[in-house]
């Protein structure tokens, strides 16, 4: 089964480091962010991905290119006509397809995009710039048992402050730590679509989050999968910060795959 990551857009929210490269190359304890996504799913058997790339898109495609020079010793022989002997090689079972899919396509036109990659079969999508221990065998199990044309994953994005109970007369009735019950759930990506979804894509400006999902739902064919572990996109430098130090600490919870 195919994984397509949205990879293509700017990043600006993080532009402390996305003005140099594109925010899926950002690094997570020395490894882009999208390597650690890419880590996840083919921990689960899922090896063949689709990239759709757009913003400094040559990059990503370099770095696969040079995937032994980044994870491998390397021996440059100048004295054996230029010679390159790669040690300790580090091979995933992946097929990498990365494809330019536009400086300003939207998220619905780039998967639209790469349907001739995708073909006629079941894939996953996901975005290029957030972690999880999402289960994608137990997501891939729930999606086929409720026949669907698309499931997607929502998580509880908890607030972060105390929360207040204001009566109708602006009277405080209550002070109290955040609990569930004050958060609202959210689409974290981790979907899994039928090929039909490409039929409610329109073109390039197609944004995949507002039209093509409205008339799922509107249709009833669209499900929710919750996810109750760990979740954490990287919008912002301190959200890479939080990841940098979890993956510095040896704890860090999307890590399902051993070394």
């Amino acid at each position: 089964m195919k994984v397509v990551i949205l990879a293509g857009g700017y990043g600006t929210r993080i532009s402390e480091e996305s003005h140099l490269k594109p925010k899926p190359m950002i690094e997570i304890g020395e490894m882009p962010i999208l390597w650690h996504i890419m880590k996840g799913y083919s921990f689960y058997g899922f090896n063949e991905f689709i990239i759709c790339a757009g913003y400094k898109q040559h990059m990503i495609k370099e770095w696969f290119s040079d995937y032994f020079l980044h994870t491998s010793d390397i021996t440059f022989d100048f004295t054996a006509d230029d010679k390159v002997i790669v040690h300790n090689k580090h091979v995933e079972p992946w097929k990498v397809t990365v494809v330019d899919t536009g400086l300003n396509t939207m998220t619905g036109g780039r998967i639209k995009q790469v349907k001739e990659y995708v073909g006629e079969e079941t894939f996953m999508i996901t975005y290029g710039d957030a972690v999880g221990n999402v289960n994608m065998e137990e997501l891939l199990t729930y999606h086929k048992k409720n026949r669907k044309t698309g499931t997607i994953s929502v998580c509880n994005f908890s607030q972060n402050k105390g929360i207040l109970e204001i009566g109708n007369n602006g009277e405080v009735n209550a002070f109290r730590e955040k609990s569930e019950l004050d958060s609202d759930l959210i689409n974290i990506g981790f979907m899994v679509m039928e090929p039909q979804i490409f039929n409610y894509i329109d073109g390039d400006q197609t944004v995949f989050e507002k039209e093509p999902m409205q008339w799922l739902i509107k249709e009833k064919q669209l499900q929710s999968y919750i996810h109750k572990g760990f979740w954490q996109c990287m919008d912002t430098l301190r959200e890479k910060q939080r990841l940098e130090k979890l993956w510095a600490a040896g704890n860090a919870p999307w890590k399902v795959w051993r070394d």
